[in-house]
């Protein structure tokens, strides 16, 4: 068996019922991050979060209303009465309105950065769903290799039975081997279509919709240096940024806690319309008898002062401080924890790059060369059919550790990309 350049294949799954090798409407990794930035339920429902904070922003820009009042008075036993209007409008005195546009603004940037950080992860997940539906298919491309390699093994251990030149016991233990392939094949095949399954629903793909992906375990390009990529992901991480912000709305929310218990005041105008008189006549100009009554017209002014004496929102203010100190905590351990994982991720891609490196030099070409000489030996009768046994499956771990190497340093590179920064394919 020849040994496969597994750098250099060209694998796209094609699932329509089943997973099939093409070479037509292949879809790379980064053409499925844009899509998903585009599809995925879960961020259009968090980018209206961002509108939704938009509005509470507007709201919060907007002047009291002035407050208009109407009544009126009937005396139960004479014809007096009274009408009465007043309007009244707040002042909103000691900036309460800025302190709430303030509260609503650092919302606004929290909210976008909560979001530019779900981008982040969802691009994260892609790429490691990708890299699952590439490692299950390279797996079931090998599995079938194995298929046809132990069927024909088969074939020509069944005709040296005919021929007497190998026992009976021969076929059937290559026969076993035969089924225990097949029967590996088929749970690799159902892994390989659910890994599919998985990546159409983090894209936000239906489950019929045809998708086929490029193997791109190759294009995998080394990072940065360590110390760059930290100053990068404390600088512009979106969940630090996000984290910053939520320690400015807490600042906020404190600010305007502390407004709100302050005096505040209010300008009011009221006119009244008095109609009174009495149960006696008098003369009037023209010297007629006529009932003693009045009208009168009242204009009344003046200004409410809400005094802060007993309520200075004393518990408003002290869970205020909580949270903002609550805030500045959290952000110091996320920028201590952005720290470490990038120190992990980039030990995680160092390591696996050396057992990668050790593998294609020292493991794989060696490992073909071996099952090549065992089972020319077991032509020839030197060789036991289960020595040829043994080295098959030998060789079948070696494949399939080597595709879980590939796919854990694909996973280590993206893990380095993760932990640094957010989104190159933000699409709105």
């Amino acid at each position: 068996m020849k040994t496969r350049n597994l750098f250099n294949n060209l694998l796209a799954i094609l699932l329509l019922g089943s997973i099939a090798i093409t070479a037509r409407a292949q879809t790379a990794a980064d053409d499925l991050v844009k899509l998903a930035l585009k599809q995925n339920g879960e961020l259009q429902a968090a980018r209206q979060m961002i509108a939704e904070a938009r509005g509470r922003w507007r709201q919060a820009g907007l002047k009291s209303n002035p407050m208009f009042e109407t009544s009126g008075t009937q005396a139960a036993n004479s014809p007096d009465n009274t009408q009465m209007i007043g309007i009244e409008l707040p002042l909103e005195l000691k900036g309460r309105r800025r302190a709430r546009v303030d509260v609503a603004a650092r919302e606004i940037e929290m909210r976008e950065a909560e979001v530019r950080d779900f981008e982040r992860r969802l691009i994260a997940e892609v790429r490691l769903k990708y890299a699952e539906a590439i490692a299950a298919a390279r797996n079931l491309k090998l599995a079938e290799d194995q298929l046809k390699l132990a069927r024909e093994s088969h074939r020509l251990t069944v005709a040296r039975v005919d021929s007497g030149k190998s026992a009976p016991l021969e076929q059937s233990l290559l026969f076993v081997e035969l089924s225990r392939v097949e029967a590996m094949r088929i749970g690799t095949e159902s892994r390989a279509e659910a890994a599919m399954f998985e990546l159409k629903k983090i894209v936000g793909m239906s489950p019929e919709e045809p998708l086929s992906l490029r193997d791109e375990f190759a294009s995998v390009q080394p990072p940065p240096p360590q110390i760059e990529v930290i100053n990068q992901a404390l600088l512009k991480r979106p969940d630090l940024a996000a984290a910053r912000a939520a320690e400015n709305l807490a600042a906020a929310q404190l600010e305007q806690a502390r407004v709100e218990g302050r005096v505040d005041a209010s300008i009011f105008a009221n006119y009244a319309r008095m109609n009174f008189g009495y149960g006696v006549r008098g003369f009037n100009d023209a010297g007629a008898l006529v009932p003693v009554t009045g009208v009168f017209h009242n204009l009344t002014f003046g200004v409410k002062l809400a005094l802060p004496t007993r309520n200075k929102n004393q518990g408003a203010i002290e869970a205020a401080v909580a949270a903002l100190e609550a805030s500045r905590l959290r952000r110091e351990f996320a920028e201590k924890v952005a720290r470490n994982e990038v120190a992990a991720a980039y030990l995680r891609f160092n390591r696996a790059g050396q057992a990668m490196n050790v593998y294609s030099e020292n493991v794989l070409r060696n490992a073909a060369r071996n099952l090549d000489v065992i089972r020319q030996a077991y032509e020839l009768g030197q060789k036991t059919v289960l020595d040829y046994i043994a080295e098959q499956r030998r060789y079948l771990e070696i494949e399939t550790g080597f595709t879980e190497l590939l796919k854990e340093y694909f996973d280590a590179r993206v893990e380095i990309e993760r932990v640094t920064t957010s989104s190159q394919y933000r699409e709105r």
